[in-house]
């Protein structure tokens, strides 16, 4: 599904399950962040995601966050918030797949300028760029967008503001 698969050889495990750091970040209009993926030998298959990915090493996820962030978008001046949403995915992606439990995290920046400054080789093969997106845009969209819920969920955190704890997402398989 997203390109941030690629450093598993340092990324941490748990269960079976790749730990994953996403990044739900949001300007001053409130406009999500998103970048624009696709399979690395087929533009035509593509997807838009949220930044992030492995923890690698010893990491906390909120660090994974932060660096996966700065390597994707260039972005470094955020405000990171709670975890909003935890989600169990699986999907195929450069010829394997993968097996992942994601946790997303509200952030907040006034920076929107992107440069992906630390893209592995096969991000920079599978990368095509980002963009800020309006809800509406968002609601609108038929793009293919992960997590596939991404609209409601977010309407749902701009109505309402973050939730208590973190919401688990339905599991999905690609």
């Amino acid at each position: 599904m997203s390109a941030e698969a690629t450093r598993a050889g340092q990324d941490s495990y748990e269960g079976g399950l790749r730990r994953v750091a996403r990044v739900v970040l949001l300007d001053p209009e409130d406009r999500i962040l998103l970048l624009h993926g696709h399979e690395p030998d087929d533009p035509a298959d593509d997807w838009w995601f949220t930044p992030g990915g492995g923890v690698e090493g010893d990491e906390t996820r909120e660090e994974a966050a932060r660096r996966e962030l700065v390597e994707e978008t260039g972005i470094t001046d955020i405000e990171l918030g709670p975890v909003l949403w935890r989600r169990r995915c699986s999907f195929p992606f450069a010829g394997r797949r993968w097996d992942q439990d994601e946790w997303y995290y509200l952030a907040r920046t006034t920076q929107t300028a992107t440069e992906a400054v630390g893209l592995t080789e096969l991000e920079r093969r599978s990368v095509a760029g980002a963009r800020w997106w309006t809800c509406r845009e968002l609601t609108r969209a038929h793009e293919t967008v992960y997590p596939t819920r991404l609209a409601e969920l977010l309407r749902k955190l701009l109505d309402e503001g973050p939730p208590a704890g973190p919401v688990t997402l339905d599991t999905e398989i690609v």
